[in-house]
């Protein structure tokens, strides 16, 4: 996005979530902030096409859990001494009850409590976006059919066989592509006009100009029958009395011979199965193009390490892994090895995620299992044979997958204490 081309354009990032469904893992995160193929957090998605988008005046609106999150953009996410200025910057917002003693009441009320920073930074049109999908746009490239079609809102539409669509917000749209109708999880979800069996279902990312949020969103506050939510109240009612267009995000064209992508990881098979899909030989998701990074944290980590320990060779196939990862005398399959985890000898482990600092044990065996950082596996430990047994223990989605939560930290008498480190 070329700067000024289309007006003063700010980003708001809503990275509030709880994320209850992706729970251990949110215990003691938010879910943008919960890790994501081997070295990056979720948020980095949204960060990352924003900024790759030409967009580099955002607000980042956390709440729930957020020490990790706010660390996170920190140290990863701060322009240099040269740029960081009034047109430059991604600032943290922590809710702070401008309305009242209580918290952001939903997505829209989080933008309306903070409505005096698209003020203070005159913006012309607000890009709205969610920090808890895993997704790569050119947000440009949905800013010009924004304006093309004169429109007072743009909503980003994924299209999903129609059988699928009923568990989303489902769009309606004219055969121009403007929205006629919003749908919350409808069992009859309408069709697209000119694709019968494929429906649009709402991204939960928006492109608003000024004025027209800035009136929505006041006459959202004054109602009381609202949940004060996007995609709930504000766009139900919107498209009655202005443009709101549905962008066809299939449309979007990544630079480097790449595709778009998006995927709700809300729960931990689609979390899980979103990680397997990268180990494919050619995944839908590219990590690996460099005219469209995905952006982090760099640390000062060693490489990646991989050793044949005595009697024990190592074996690794189908993983991926970060910087610092340790794999002595260990046999690897279809798994992600985060940073700085250490796989000691004898241990098989296969379609795993394994979270940072964690140690997997001499001769453990673990299958479709979530370890989560810090964590150590002791020795001959089996984890996703016995399902009994791992109830017992840890913590076992309905689908199947085992998932170690981190582990409670020990003050220095070896109490328990029910809060986290701060290297969460």
């Amino acid at each position: 996005m070329i700067y000024g081309k289309y007006g003063r354009v700010l980003g708001i990032v809503l990275a509030g979530g709880r994320g209850q469904r992706l729970s251990p893992l949110t215990r003691h995160r938010a879910k943008p902030a919960v890790h994501f193929a081997a070295k990056y957090r979720i948020i980095d998605f949204a960060l990352s096409n924003l900024v790759n988008s030409g967009v580099f005046s955002i607000y980042v609106l956390v709440q729930f859990r957020s020490q990790s999150l706010n660390e996170h953009i920190e140290r990863g996410w701060q322009f240099g001494g040269a740029l960081r200025g009034r047109d430059f910057f991604i600032t943290v917002v922590p809710a702070q009850m401008w309305t009242g003693e209580h918290w952001y009441k939903g997505t829209a009320d989080a933008v309306f409590q903070n409505l005096h920073l698209i003020t203070i930074y005159n913006a012309d049109r607000i890009c709205i976006f969610a920090a808890d999908h895993v997704y790569k746009m050119d947000i440009e490239q949905m800013m010009q059919k924004h304006m093309e079609q004169k429109a007072d809102c743009t909503v980003a539409a994924y299209e999903v066989p129609s059988s699928e669509a009923s568990s989303f917000g489902c769009l309606e749209t004219d055969k121009l592509g403007f929205v006629t109708q919003f749908l919350e999880k409808p069992k009859n979800p309408p069709e697209i006009p000119s694709k019968p069996g494929f429906s649009f279902i709402s991204m939960g990312n928006y492109i608003f100009e000024r004025e027209v949020l800035e009136e929505a969103l006041v006459e959202d506050a004054n109602d009381p029958n609202s949940s004060h939510d996007f995609g709930k109240d504000i766009l139900p009612k919107l498209h009655k009395s202005h443009r709101v267009f549905a962008y066809d995000f299939q449309s979007n064209v990544i630079p480097g011979n790449d595709r778009p992508y998006w995927r709700d990881v809300g729960t931990i098979k689609a979390y899980w199965q979103a990680h397997m899909d990268l180990l494919k030989a050619e995944a839908d998701l590219n990590l690996f193009n460099p005219q469209w990074p995905i952006r982090t944290v760099s640390y000062a980590d060693p490489p990646g390490f991989t050793f044949s320990v005595n009697d024990c060779p190592s074996h690794i196939e189908s993983t991926l892994r970060a910087e610092g990862s340790q794999v002595l005398g260990a046999t690897i399959k279809k798994s992600i090895l985060s940073r700085n985890c250490i796989i000691k000898p004898g241990a098989v482990v296969e379609e795993c995620i394994i979270g940072r600092s964690a140690i997997v044990g001499e001769r453990c065996k673990l299958r479709r299992v979530i370890v989560d950082a810090q964590n150590v596996i002791p020795p001959d430990t089996q984890i996703g044979f016995n399902e009994a047994e791992d109830r017992a223990k840890y913590h076992v989605d309905p689908s199947g997958i085992v998932i170690v939560p981190m582990p409670a930290i020990q003050l220095r008498a070896k109490v328990s204490f029910p809060y986290p480190d701060s290297g969460i």
